[in-house]
C-alpha cells in the first residue's frame, strides 16, 4: 500500500475508519523531505495496521487551519476520526511505528 494524498474532499472520509497516520507537509520544507521516505516505509510495513496519508498544506490550507498545524512537518495519528497522537518536527520511524 502506498501513501495516500488527502484533499479537503476525501480527508474526513479517510480518517473516519481505523488508524490513519497523516503527514502535513509542503514541497519547500526540508525536514518534510526527511519524513517522506519514512512515511513510504511505514505504508509498506504497517499496511495491515494503519493507512498512511499526506496533506500538502499549500494545496489545502483549510485542513492545516482546521487541525491547528503551526509548523511542519506535523504528523497526526487519527483513530476512527479522532486525534490520538501528534508529532511536531522530524521523528524517527520507530517513534511513528510505536504510535501505530
Amino acid at each position: 500500500m502506498s501513501v495516500m494524498h488527502l484533499t479537503a474532499d476525501n480527508f474526513d472520509e479517510v480518517i473516519s475508519r481505523g488508524k490513519v497516520l497523516v503527514d502535513f507537509w509542503a514541497e519547500w520544507c526540508g525536514p518534510c523531505r526527511i519524513v517522506a521516505p519514512v512515511m513510504e516505509a511505514l505504508s509498506e510495513e504497517y499496511a495491515d495496521v494503519a493507512s498512511i496519508a499526506k496533506v500538502d498544506i499549500d494545496e489545502w490550507p483549510s485542513l492545516m487551519e482546521r487541525h491547528s498545524i503551526m509548523s511542519i512537518p506535523t504528523v497526526i495519528l487519527f483513530k476512527d476520526g479522532l486525534e490520538q497522537t501528534r508529532f511536531v518536527g522530524v521523528r524517527s520511524k520507530e517513534e511513528y511505528a510505536a504510535a501505530l
